[in-house]
């Protein structure tokens, strides 16, 4: 130990500049870094921070559209709003704890209070430009890394007011990173529903919305899968929507002044809390809370004063007060729910009756399964899960509490066999890493009742391994990934398990927790390099840069990838493929196509992907 503490002197301090410090630790500025393959990953955090300076603009009443263009590896935002002070603009992207959100007066219920987002995506980008319009004025200056290359002198202009910032993420923070549409789409539709009459034109399409959260649920729901019609609520600094569906679960979307949060906070919280109460004084029945939120889906704004939250990327609300001397986020969210909502329910008896029946059902279904679900827990504890099924990661394994830190950084890998199960347990990163056994092919449950969760083994056993028994609140792993062989009985399994997840809980799917694990389909090697490709395209550009005739493997099954290959494909480069559902994507319709009975339509779906197969066999042969 003495020796360890001898070199620490005077020169092991060190103080870094922001733009250091920034580019030394981006994990507190951004969160995670990611290659876009997860909706929170960095490279949207970056277009968000730009993006939500020129959301205030439009909140404090200065410019009705905002134009986004994103291409491969650039983003460019301009909004028509006041325009950065020509005389601080540099100031206002390069010097932390400077901008315009510490006076009140010109920013009120703001997202961006720190004065650090536009720093980090400077920092954080091979190219970064500002320039500001204002009063026929106008004024820019370019980046690299955060370092100050152009400082252009002002000029006349006459560019209507506002701010324009083009930026490259730095691939070197951010490998091999790409930007999804759909991603982009959903953060871009957010911003609109939450401002309604804003336009924003993103890449040359119209984004524009009049009734708020009523069109986001419109818009991520299926409307032949509600029971009543969507209810929507409006108040001073509040906005509330909600309904109920066929489907299993609760599903929340939650935002603090525009602000999307992911995981929540004291504002959801509240949600929860205040409709199962308004409810019960409604019907004058002391429900169960479970049976009245089971298969809601809800939507809920709020506009605060100096929002405090749990991290800089702000995805988990912690205020506890609306303002400084206000009343607590629980007493402001009953107060207007208890209300407006019981209004409402007045006024459409249609509705308050359809409610109700969603509520008996859900309180039969509870209690037909609960003899089940008591034996099937028992069972699960007996299964000695952790040693059997379940090869848990180090962070967890005394994890009682469902630490968020904790859980973002966890994956679960779920597969097949013991070849396959042994390759990965062999390879993975031990502290982080998890891997769960499946034993066969699981049941195909389209069509079956939550009920056949507890009654077979392997779905119970997968529940308990990722705590979703009663929602995600406790969801135990950030990535839920399928690794399963890259041939039919592969492709199988990953349909099994996805069904299994889009009927019981379907949340995990929309939350962006589920992925399949994408490995190499062949090893192209000579005596002096080996090359792992992923698809047809990369083998035939392997082949092209080998020369002459390099050995060519087409791997079939993951157990036929030596264990230290494998530490390659679930390192820092796993390459993951991410199930979205399109907004237009209806879950009855998905599964009832794929795992409902055999119709024609879907005999030639499965013939032309076959061929597909057969041929990438054929010449990798």
């Amino acid at each position: 130990m003495a020796n360890q503490t001898a070199n620490y002197t005077e020169d092991s301090i060190r103080s870094l500049d922001w733009k250091e410090h920034i580019r030394l630790r981006p994990g507190m500025y951004i969160g995670k870094l990611g290659d876009g393959s997860a909706q929170d990953d960095g490279i949207y955090v970056l277009v968000k921070e730009v993006v939500d300076n020129s959301i205030d603009e439009h909140m404090m009443g200065f410019g009705k559209t905002i134009d986004i263009k994103v291409s491969e590896h650039k983003v460019e935002v301009r909004d028509y709003g006041r325009g950065i002070p020509l005389g601080k603009v540099i100031d206002c992207v390069s010097k932390i704890n400077t901008g315009g959100k510490y006076d009140s007066g010109a920013f009120q219920k703001s997202v961006g209070l720190n004065g650090v987002g536009t720093k980090a995506v400077n920092a954080l980008s091979t190219y970064f430009r500002v320039q500001s319009y204002r009063d026929g004025k106008a004024k820019m200056a370019e980046f690299e890394r955060g370092e100050l290359k152009k400082d252009e002198a002002e000029k006349t202009t006459s560019g209507r007011n506002g701010t324009q910032i083009v930026f490259r993420p730095d691939e070197t923070v951010f490998k091999n990173y790409h930007f999804i549409p759909q991603y982009l789409d959903d953060l871009i539709w957010n911003y609109c529903f939450l401002n309604a009459g804003l336009t924003i034109n993103f890449n040359g399409q119209k984004y524009h919305s009049e009734k708020g959260l009523h069109d986001l649920l419109s818009r991520k729901t299926d409307e032949d899968n509600l029971r009543y019609p969507i209810i929507h609520l409006r108040g001073e600094d509040i906005e509330v929507a909600l309904s109920h569906t066929n489907q299993y679960g609760e599903e929340y979307y939650s935002f603090v002044n525009g602000q999307y949060t992911t995981q929540g906070g004291t504002h959801q919280a509240a949600f929860r809390e205040a409709l199962v109460k308004t409810v019960r004084e409604f019907y004058k029945k002391d429900f169960d809370a479970t049976d009245v939120r089971a298969s809601v889906v809800g939507a809920i704004a709020v506009r605060v004063q100096e929002p405090v939250f749990e991290s800089q990327t702000k995805t988990k609300l912690g205020s506890q007060n609306v303002a400084g001397d206000g009343p607590t986020m629980r007493t402001f969210v009953n107060d207007f729910l208890k209300k407006a909502l019981d209004d409402y329910l007045h006024k459409h008896s249609d509705v308050a009756e359809a409610l109700l029946k969603r509520i008996v059902q859900s309180e039969r279904e509870r209690k037909e399964i609960a003899g089940i679900k008591k034996l099937a827990n028992d069972r699960a504890k007996k299964a000695n899960l952790h040693n059997k099924k379940l090869r848990d990661c180090r962070i967890h394994l005394d994890d009682k509490k469902g630490d968020e830190d904790l859980k973002k950084a966890s994956t679960l890998f779920i597969t097949e066999g013991d070849s396959a199960s042994g390759s990965i347990t062999k390879s993975r990163n031990v502290q982080s890493q998890a891997v769960f056994s499946l034993r066969g092919k699981p049941l195909n449950c389209f069509g079956y009742t939550k009920k056949v969760v507890y009654e077979n083994e392997e779905f119970n056993l997968l529940q308990h391994a990722l705590n979703i028994e009663d929602g995600l609140e406790g969801l135990r792993y950030d990535k839920i990934v399928v690794a399963t062989d890259a041939d039919v009985d592969g492709m199988h399994i990953r349909l099994l398990l996805l069904t299994y997840f889009l009927q019981f809980f379907p949340d995990l799917v929309r939350r962006g927790h589920v992925y399949i694990l994408e490995t190499p389909l062949f090893r192209v090697r000579n005596k002096k390099e080996t090359i792992y490709c992923y698809s047809d395209e990369e083998r035939l550009a392997a082949i092209a840069k080998l020369g002459s005739k390099p050995e060519i493997t087409r791997f079939k099954g993951l157990g036929e990838i030596s264990p230290e290959e494998f530490k390659e494909f679930i390192g820092p480069d796993m390459r993951l493929e991410p199930i979205i559902l399109r907004k237009d994507t209806s879950i009855k319709e998905l599964l009832t196509f794929y795992m409902g009975k055999n119709t024609p339509s879907r005999q030639t779906f499965i013939i032309d992907r076959l061929k597909v197969e057969k041929d990438l066999v054929e010449e990798a042969v």
